[in-house]
């Protein structure tokens, strides 16, 4: 029996090396492949030193060759660790098409971080712009209900040969949500590292076309996810949402900290908060502020950064999230146009980001002594 040199690279091409979007032959993990009739040598080069990714790869590419090529091949893997070739990884953009990459995040969870970012996503359609959502949020994914597409499944496309997600489309809004992989009673009982495939798999096998902007819904707080994002993709710029208690503001300074800090180094483009005053319909020109007056905007200036506006309490931005319409859509309302207000103040920002700061960096995790640390 004599092996095909291109049988195995075909077959290589299978396999995914963990934490990267690409196969091990698309991504120049597979240095070469020699047959010696029904031996096999595979040189692959890996840019991580971690042993477990290592041993996966050499089980996954004997594996591979014995069901897809031939169960009586022999194999041997030489692995070799390099570091890569630029030690920041990434500059600019991950994903040919999508021009900015904006984090919509929150410090503390329950302070409508999902509900703006929907509302900035459909104020940015209507502003002509091209916008993907991606719902990062894993263990708690709201974008399929506030877009009425709960039921929705995204479909297979064929782009250049290759098999990819084609997102859900709502209201001109392009997006991918692991909530369309789950039923709406499934809890998502996931460790770190298989919410990291899952959000790869979202952001680099899906056909997001040309965007103008890409709008991450973040989880609460500052975790694995975060670093998991920042770690695939290159992000333009965050956005932190709070609500005005001192408890909602201590949490957002934490998340402003983070993006800011020397080792992750992604520009905050400003601070929104929301829930900021309850005026009643029969007291038209009375501002109640039920938790706090002014707080975001204080804490704003106190850290540098810009206040995007305020969002006040009002029924139909709950009523147009559980129906799964966003209240920014209705015509001619008072949330209509504070959504305009804050998604101009946002766009402003981006553009002086663009103009005035070197492209984001994507960040390079590795591990030591037990404990995260983060490098760039």
């Amino acid at each position: 029996m004599k092996l095909d040199r291109k049988d195995i690279l075909k077959a290589l091409e299978t396999i995914t090396i963990a934490g990267e979007g690409k196969n091990m032959v698309e991504s120049g993990a597979v240095a070469n492949v020699v047959t010696f009739g029904d031996e096999v040598v595979v040189d692959l080069v890996l840019h991580t030193p971690a042993m477990h990714i290592k041993k996966r790869a050499e089980d996954d590419i004997r594996k591979t060759i014995l069901e897809l090529v031939s169960p009586e091949a022999k194999i041997k893997v030489n692995v070799k660790v390099e570091a890569a070739e630029n030690p920041n990884q990434i500059k600019g953009k991950a994903i040919p098409g999508i021009k900015n990459i904006i984090a919509v995040a929150s410090g503390k969870g329950g302070v409508g971080k999902s509900t703006v970012t929907a509302n900035l996503a459909v104020t940015l359609a209507k502003m002509g712009f091209s916008v993907g959502v991606l719902d990062a949020d894993i263990y708690g994914p709201s974008m399929p209900i506030m877009f009425d597409v709960e039921n929705e499944k995204p479909i297979s496309v064929e782009v250049n040969g290759k098999s990819k997600m084609k997102p859900v489309e709502s209201y001109e809004v392009k997006m991918l949500s692991i909530g369309f992989f789950t039923s709406p009673s499934q809890a998502v009982i996931w460790r770190g590292p298989m919410a990291s495939k899952a959000l790869n798999q979202m952001i680099f096998d899906a056909d997001w076309g040309e965007l103008d902007f890409m709008l991450i819904d973040l989880p609460p707080g500052t975790g694995d996810i975060h670093l998991s994002i920042m770690q695939s993709l290159p992000v333009t710029g965050a956005v932190v949402v709070s609500t005005p208690q001192a408890v909602a503001l201590a949490d957002a300074k934490k998340g402003v900290s983070m993006f800011l800090s020397d080792a992750i180094n992604v520009p905050v483009l400003g601070i929104i908060e929301n829930m900021a005053y309850f005026t009643p319909e029969e007291l038209p020109n009375n501002k109640y502020y039920i938790f706090g007056k002014e707080g975001a905007r204080d804490l704003a200036q106190d850290l540098g950064v810009s206040f995007l506006g305020e969002v006040p309490i009002v029924q139909s931005i709950r009523e147009a999230g559980d129906y799964g319409r966003p209240a920014a859509l209705q015509t001619g309302s008072v949330i209509e146009s504070v959504f305009e207000e804050i998604t101009r103040n946002v766009v402003s920002e981006v553009v002086k980001r663009n103009e005035n700061l070197a492209p984001t960096e994507a960040i390079k995790i590795t591990t030591m002594a037990g404990c995260s640390a983060v490098k760039k």
